[in-house]
């Protein structure tokens, strides 16, 4: 996903047709010590600045993955449907979350607005509580025997 200038979320999946051209582009900016340059019509040559070279080689690789991209600013404003998506969960369990304090929110009008930093600090949260809660129990399952994790890897 993309954010456009009127800020609605809008799905960028690279079209099969461009996926060699994406992986090749992924390839030169991969090169080390490569100082890029963006070409202008006129021919001009412009240096990429270094952030926007990282951001840019991350977006190449994950597009040359297959994967969908999001840029978001991090004050961005999303609507309850939008932020739902982003964790993965229905509306409706999000507005509870929302309500119980969980993650902070704006009202407009009658209307919730949940800023993406806010957002995406509950998710680290929720991903972090997650894989304590799954080590606390692969180490119960070891204790009481049920798990070897040795013998759980595959070869």
């Amino acid at each position: 996903m993309v954010l456009t200038q009127n800020m609605s979320l809008n799905s960028v999946i690279s079209p099969q047709l461009e996926a060699e051209s994406i992986k090749e582009l992924e390839r030169v900016l991969s090169v080390k010590d490569f100082q890029a340059k963006l070409l202008g019509a006129n021919g001009e040559k412009i240096n990429i600045p270094e952030p926007i070279y990282q951001v840019l080689l991350q977006v190449v690789h994950a597009m040359a993955s297959g994967k969908a991209i999001s840029i978001i600013p991090q004050q961005q404003e999303l609507t309850t449907q939008q932020a739902a998506e982003l964790l993965n969960v229905s509306r409706p369990y999000l507005i509870k979350l929302l309500e119980q304090g969980e993650i902070p929110h704006i009202k407009v009008g009658s209307h919730r607005r949940v800023r993406f930093d806010d957002l995406m600090k509950y998710k680290q949260q929720r991903d972090t509580k997650r894989r304590e809660g799954l080590k606390e129990l692969t180490q119960f399952l070891q204790d009481e025997g049920f798990y070897d994790e040795e013998s759980s890897k595959l070869d």
